[in-house]
């Protein structure tokens, strides 16, 4: 679990909300439903027509990810593939075969099976160097989705911010409706701002920094899987692997200690 996420959302929404209680600001002149339908619906309405059906469908499914975290670990994925490079050595290739189907990672799973299908290291390495660039796009493309949340968000407040205006202006006569009205105003910015800036954009940065490791890892992986089919010694791979964990802690709880 991500608990940065979970302590960096709560942190926000109280700060802003207690700070309001604490200034004598009653919850419930905040809660406002109009105000919400006419930010939080609009706001829905332009990324739908913005954005294709895919990258809707993979920034919300991804959408755990930036609470629970990813689950590759380049410390772990850098010991299991030392580990296999050893047994390789000492059994050769088709030796992995039996340990093929225990991984849960599809791209290191299928790389795996193919290298030890005895596919052209070239051919490998374009498959899954092409395999990685579609995903990082997707990734890029589902984080653009809270991102765009974010960028609607304040210009629909605005939007509710004018109607509320407008309905005050037509009540003028009517001391009894203004309040509401610029309730409707002023709460509808709150909305769109707070719903920005606290929500939307860092939910589209976080989703792009977990999945940034993810892709590293793919790309140690990927060396990893080469590096096994070309014969080099476990102690060579294992250095090779470490450039890609520069900065990450990512798991990695004792050298294997491989045999050249």
């Amino acid at each position: 679990m991500d608990i940065t996420s979970i302590i960096g959302l709560a942190l926000g929404m109280a700060a802003v909300f207690g700070g309001a209680v604490l200034e004598g600001l009653p919850l419930s002149a905040i809660v406002q439903p109009t105000a919400f339908i006419i930010v939080f619906g609009g706001m829905l309405g332009a990324i739908l027509l913005q954005s294709p059906q895919v990258d809707l469908v993979n920034a919300v499914k991804d959408l755990p990810i930036i609470f629970m975290g990813v689950k590759e670990k380049p410390g772990e994925v850098s010991e299991l593939i030392v580990n296999m490079a050893l047994k390789a050595r000492k059994e050769g290739i088709l030796a992995l075969q039996a340990e093929i189907g225990s991984i849960e990672d599809p791209f290191l799973k299928k790389g795996l099976e193919l290298m030890t299908d005895g596919t052209d290291p070239q051919l490998l390495r374009e498959l899954l160097e092409t395999e990685l660039s579609h995903y990082e796009e997707s990734v890029t493309h589902a984080s653009k989705v809270w991102e765009g949340c974010g960028a609607y968000a304040p210009t629909v407040g605005i939007i509710g911010a004018v109607l509320g205006l407008i309905h005050v202006m037509q009540n003028l006569n009517d001391p009894s409706k203004l309040g509401g009205g610029i309730a409707v105003a002023f709460v509808a910015t709150v909305y769109g701002v707070a719903g920005a800036n606290l929500l939307f954009i860092p939910l589209g940065g976080k989703l792009k920094g977990n999945r940034r490791q993810t892709i590293m890892t793919r790309a140690m992986m990927l060396e990893g899987i080469l590096s096994i089919q070309a014969g080099e010694s476990p102690s060579f791979i294992s250095e090779k692997l470490k450039v890609f964990m520069h900065g990450h802690d990512g798991g990695h709880k004792k050298d294997p200690g491989p045999e050249a």
